[in-house]
């Protein structure tokens, strides 16, 4: 039987530290890193947060807060894999890049198409206004692009059927020599977490690429 690489994802990008205790400070990321490492993993999955008070619930892209993340996250887990987020809304990829190439991680999560990421609350209103995670192709490509010059992996986070085909014809298109699949089930206008997409999904990933779900 293959091994399974067991990836946790500490923080996540909008959770509202003050709703519920997720890590926000370097020092908070490489407890809850030591924690699941301890626990088996052997990748993180971070997202930089702001480091004002009272402004955690809120991204960030300074180089230096990813890099005091990463260098307490290393120290803590001598040996472990990280999985740097690169998700933004719009176009300018600037951030995410700035923070790649400061840190280098061994992963990067790359969105690999657009989506309609909507979501309700109980009482059938909108958790947040509707809103489109734009993922262009000439998106994808700069993304990859600098994963390629920091020999980053690049891990392509699909939300649906589709756009694990566009991670098959990315790979034809020669946009990248290597992607691996994150199969990212549970978004509420995406695939569901059901175990039975799993053999459908296996069928239209590309030959004998790794990936997670």
């Amino acid at each position: 039987m293959d091994k399974a690489i067991i990836t946790c994802a500490l923080n996540g990008v909008l959770t509202n530290p003050k709703q519920h205790p997720v890590p926000v400070t370097p020092e908070e990321m490489a407890a809850s890193a030591r924690d699941a490492y301890n626990a088996g993993a052997s990748i993180v999955h971070i997202h930089f947060r702001r480091q004002e008070p009272g402004m955690g619930h809120f991204p960030s892209w300074d180089p230096e807060v990813a890099a005091a993340a990463s260098d307490a996250i290393r120290e803590a887990c001598p040996g472990i894999i990280i999985n740097q987020t690169t998700g933004v809304i719009d176009e300018d990829v600037s951030g995410p890049i700035a923070c790649l190439h400061r840190i280098k991680p061994e992963i990067a999560a790359c969105n690999a198409g657009s989506l309609n990421y909507l979501k309700l609350k109980k009482d059938n209103t909108w958790a947040w206004p509707p809103m489109v995670f734009l993922n262009s192709v000439d998106k994808v490509q700069k993304m990859l692009d600098a994963m390629e010059e920091t020999h980053t992996t690049a891990e392509m986070e699909c939300f649906d059927v589709g756009i694990v085909r566009s991670v098959g014809l990315y790979l034809r298109a020669g946009m990248a020599k290597e992607m691996h699949y994150n199969f990212v089930m549970g978004v509420a206008s995406g695939m569901p977490c059901d175990p039975e997409l799993l053999s459908l999904l296996m069928k239209y990933k590309s030959g004998d690429a790794h990936w997670q779900a």
